[in-house]
């Protein structure tokens, strides 16, 4: 499979490259100012703007599946739902499957599933509010797009980490452990990410935890 990952030198994106490259996939690393470090042997390294449409289809061109992991910077959340929603046009354009990395912002409270937990302080503490509405906002434009596209939300907790191999899957509830806390690696994300474009499930959002 060809991959198109959109924000290859984040966190997310550069860990699905190495994952997806570790699987036999052919990969196109796409960075918009700062050239992904590292990379592994045969991916194709790009620059692009994940807000120019036409660019980016371009880009997209012969791509089987596109990842986005693109994250804005801080003060600039805003920009997460017009980003996405110029993503989902590239894709869209190409009529090639879009996963986007969001955030946990749009899951259910699993003790409380009236409330998001984008509203749920135990997980989403004054500081990362922000950047929680911001991928609610994110959803609600995947879903008003007719690209094909799924939404990966992360667990309240992603951070780099370990490759354990093993996560749990589900769909639009926070996943958390016995004691609470909801965590993963963002190795572990990135497996989850190539399992799902190897084997499609019909979920448009679902989540992952350890």
């Amino acid at each position: 499979m060809r991959i198109a990952v959109i924000g290859a030198a984040g966190m997310v994106g550069s860990r699905v490259v190495t994952e997806a490259v570790n699987r036999g996939h052919e990969l196109v690393a796409v960075f918009r100012s700062r050239r992904p470090a590292d990379l592994p042997p045969g991916v194709i390294a790009v620059q692009g703007d994940a807000n120019d449409p036409d660019g980016m289809r371009r880009l997209l061109d012969g791509v089987d599946a596109i990842v986005a992991a693109t994250r804005p910077v801080p003060g600039h959340e805003h920009t997460a739902a017009p980003t996405t929603k110029a993503l989902l046009d590239a894709a869209g354009a190409a009529r090639t499957r879009i996963l986007v990395v969001g955030g946990a912002g749009p899951l259910q409270n699993p003790g409380s599933p009236h409330l998001l937990v984008l509203d749920s302080p135990e997980y989403v503490p004054r500081e990362w509010r922000t950047v929680a509405a911001a991928s609610t906002a994110q959803l609600d434009v995947c879903r008003a797009h007719p690209a094909d596209w799924i939404y990966l939300s992360p667990p309240a907790v992603l951070e780099p980490g370990h490759r354990t191999g093993k996560y749990r899957r589900g769909t639009t509830t926070l996943i958390t452990d016995a004691d609470g806390g909801s965590r993963i690696s963002a190795e572990d994300l990135a497996m989850a990410v190539l399992d799902e474009l190897e084997s499609p499930s019909e979920d448009r959002h679902f989540t992952v935890g350890h």
